[in-house]
């Protein structure tokens, strides 16, 4: 396992390189995922516009203005956190023997802060004042749905954020409660279904201000959302971050097959969890489990890899709006219902069985595809040409 890119470049070119400790593994998968599947909705959105589909809005914009109080400060804020945390991991002694913790702790640079603070503030008022007008004026122009990837992505990323997070906690109730502040933000801990639910809502409300028409977005979305699941999960797997499966022990059912594929130690697992190994000079990452478990991550990484490109092969064939959505919600319901057979999560006491929080949406899920899939064609201008 490689808890940060430091550990990975050392394992594999051989070279140190002390910031790289600062680069939570988990954390850049997931960027990775969020650019690649930015790049391929962009893509899907342009398709959408050229079948008239998704039309433009127009917007009253003002240039020439000089940069204003409120537009310093956020730059100034901006560059200050970027300087007491990203510059302070480098300057504070200690601060990269656990970057994570001083990431989420609150030490940092005060003068790194201030510095970059004001450097951002300087660049945001000298790209203002060279644009600056004698008298500014007021411009009509189009934005298209595909010129909005930028907001959806961060729109995405944020929601997806704070709803992973809140679920996590709803689902680990117990040890929520020991200590709430220290859950809330701690750098682990996150939930699939959490930040797709919440990022769903926030985008749908984000669609509907803009008039765009959430389905279509969301057929066009529907092979992405595979892909980034996918990626994401490379993430849990190099890092190993508890997303792991049950117990075990070595039990296989073809003899070919290499034992770190049906069975898994996680040695060096961001979580800590598991016994000390011996010879380790991995910091505080020198944990491994005492008796292997399913690979789960690996295993969904392939699932929903393949049914990307299944999915994104046959999309141009899809007639009616909301049924390409309807058949994601379906394959990704299902997947991730089998997988949780042998996962480790907690699970709920309801009317004599005993689900997981994961099993309870991916079913909802489910039937909410069958369902949209069905009615799909009571739409209005379901129907369209293929291009």
């Amino acid at each position: 396992m490689y808890p940060n890119l430091f550990y990975l470049f050392r394992d594999l070119f051989g070279i140190e390189i002390p910031f790289l400790k600062v680069v939570n593994s988990f954390g850049f998968f997931v960027a990775i995922a969020f650019l690649v599947c930015a790049w391929v909705l962009a893509k899907e959105l342009k398709r959408k516009q050229e079948q008239g589909l998704l039309t433009y809005k127009e917007t009253a914009i003002t240039i020439g203005e000089p940069a204003g109080v409120l537009e310093l400060i956020i730059n100034f804020v901006l560059g200050f956190f970027m300087g007491f945390k990203i510059l302070g991991v480098m300057l504070v002694d200690g601060a990269l023997n656990d970057p994570q913790a001083f990431i989420f702790s609150a030490q940092g640079s005060w003068p790194a802060g201030i510095a970059l603070g004001i450097f951002f503030t300087a660049l945001k008022w000298r790209e203002k004042n060279k644009d600056k007008l004698k008298k500014p004026e007021q411009r009509t122009i189009r934005i298209w749905p595909s010129d909005r990837i930028g907001d959806i992505t961060i729109i995405a990323a944020v929601a997806g954020l704070v709803g992973a997070k809140i679920f996590d906690n709803l689902e680990n109730w117990d040890r929520f409660i020991q200590d709430p502040i220290k859950n809330l933000f701690s750098p682990s801990g996150l939930t699939f279904y959490g930040g797709l639910i919440v990022a769903t809502l926030c985008l749908w409300y984000y669609f509907k201000k803009n008039g765009i028409k959430f389905i279509i977005v969301a057929d066009a979305a529907a092979p992405m959302l595979l892909l980034a699941y996918g990626l994401g999960r490379v993430g849990c797997q190099v890092s190993g971050d508890g997303d792991w499966g049950i117990i075990n022990q070595r039990i296989k059912p073809f003899s070919w097959m290499p034992d770190w594929l049906w069975a898994y130690d996680y040695a060096h697992n961001v979580n800590g969890e598991g016994v000390l190994m011996t010879d380790c000079d991995w910091g505080v990452y020198c944990t491994q489990l005492q008796i292997p478990v399913y690979p789960t991550p690996l295993y969904e990484i392939i699932i929903m890899l393949i049914l990307f490109a299944i999915l994104w092969s046959v999309r141009k064939k899809f007639k009616v709006t909301g049924r390409i959505f309807s058949v994601y919600l379906v394959l990704n319901g299902l997947e991730r219902f089998f997988i949780e057979k042998i996962r480790v999560n907690s699970t709920y006491n309801l009317f004599g069985f005993h689900p997981t929080q994961a099993e309870i949406i991916s079913t909802f899920l489910v039937l909410t595809g069958i369902v949209l899939y069905i009615l799909a064609p009571r739409i209005k201008n379901t129907t369209y040409k293929l291009k």
